[in-house]
């Protein structure tokens, strides 16, 4: 075990978590990927992701609360996409829906980052909403990859910060929640599992925490411009990890 790598992976991941209310699994799995088999590590992360996804939930709860449909359209689509994403994966190689996705980010990514102003679709868009979460729950079940369609999305509505992370987090938490209680009926959870989620969790949680402080101080435009700066990046991560596997 690279107990520094590992302990880096961890804090990495709580952080961008903290900070975006996603990106748990891309920033530690390029750590933990080195030295620690990619089943262990997906077992570990979705845990992470959704304890400390709880805690960003906590600090938008009132824009939940505000505004449950918009939610809904998202988050309701996503759940029965993630049984389809499973039998999806089951005819389809993952390692080429990975690169697609990385492609998709990058593009995406790169065009906006170099926009000096941002697109604002401000009109009501429902079926956009539905499609995006429904894709969300297939990439989620078929590559882990639930919340790069809901990014990409959410990042060029003029919304509030705590709006845009209204939607993101509670998405992320709710599907990579029943990602978790689906490996845990598959036994992906043994003993060492166990022990490393028990290292990991709380320096995540810390990590989270600094994430949360540094959310508060941003701008509403420049949590806008994070998010489709961590698509770019996000993007580079999967496609580098996929060449290199």
């Amino acid at each position: 075990m690279n107990w520094p790598l590992f302990v880096a992976g961890a804090a990495a991941g709580g952080f961008i978590n903290g900070l975006a209310g996603f990106g748990t699994a891309l920033f530690a799995l390029g750590f933990w990927l080195q030295f620690m088999p990619a089943e262990q590590a997906v077992a570990i992360i979705v845990v992470l992701s959704t304890v400390t996804g709880l805690q960003g939930l906590w600090i938008v709860r009132q824009a939940i609360f505000d505004n449950p449909r918009r939610l809904a359209r998202f988050l309701v689509p996503a759940i029965p996409g993630i049984p389809l994403g499973i039998m999806i994966l089951s005819s389809i190689q993952p390692e080429a829906l990975k690169m697609v996705v990385a492609i998709m980010l990058l593009v995406y990514g790169g065009y906006f980052s170099l926009r000096r102003k941002l697109p604002k679709f401000e009109r009501p868009t429902p079926l956009t909403d539905i499609t995006v979460g429904f894709l969300g729950g297939v990439l989620g079940g078929a590559a882990s990859l639930s919340g790069a369609l809901p990014t990409m999305w959410c990042s060029v509505r003029p919304w509030p910060k705590a709006e845009t992370r209204a939607v993101l987090q509670p998405f992320n938490v709710v599907v990579l929640g029943l990602a978790c209680i689906m490996l845990l009926f598959a036994g992906k959870y043994d003993a060492q599992t166990m022990w490393l989620l028990a290292i990991s969790l709380p320096i995540a949680l810390v990590a989270a925490q600094i994430g949360i402080a540094v959310f508060r101080r941003l701008k509403d435009d420049t949590f806008r411009r994070l998010l489709i700066t961590m698509t770019f990046v996000s993007g580079a991560a999967l496609m580098a990890r996929e060449l290199l596997a």
